[in-house]
């Protein structure tokens, strides 16, 4: 039994290319690839840097193909995991930051209301009735 790569009994694939108008103009689909890799490189959140870095270079690859309708599909994608991974970046410590202000003045407030429970002191009327 032959396996040798490729085989001629079957066909390559079709791609999913759309006919278009003749005076219609499209713009080549955007991969993102700059995006990805600076998310990949410097906000890798949940390794959503990483996953966006991959559907870029599918992207990519298939816009060179020629198949312009799966490079616009896997770009989009690229782009939603790429906006993904910079709000996740962005807003996590933000958030830190906000909690960690709000329990520091929660408890400065706490520290202010119960100075006057630890100078507490004796007054000498108090020892009298002793």
């Amino acid at each position: 039994m032959d396996t040798s790569y490729p085989r001629d009994d079957y066909p390559p694939a079709p791609s999913h290319k759309r006919d278009l108008p003749a005076g219609l103009v499209l713009q080549p689909p955007r991969d993102h690839l700059l995006w990805s890799l600076f998310n990949t490189v410097y906000m890798n959140f949940c390794c959503l840097g990483v996953v966006a870095l991959a559907f870029s270079i599918k992207a990519r690859d298939r816009r060179v193909s020629g198949d312009v309708e799966a490079a616009r599909r896997l770009g989009y994608r690229a782009r939603c995991y790429n906006a993904l991974a910079t709000a996740g970046s962005l807003l996590l410590p933000l958030l830190l930051v906000a909690l960690v202000v709000t329990g520091v003045l929660h408890l400065s407030k706490l520290a202010q209301d119960s100075v006057g429970f630890f100078t507490y002191q004796l007054s000498g009327a108090d020892e009298d009735d002793k």
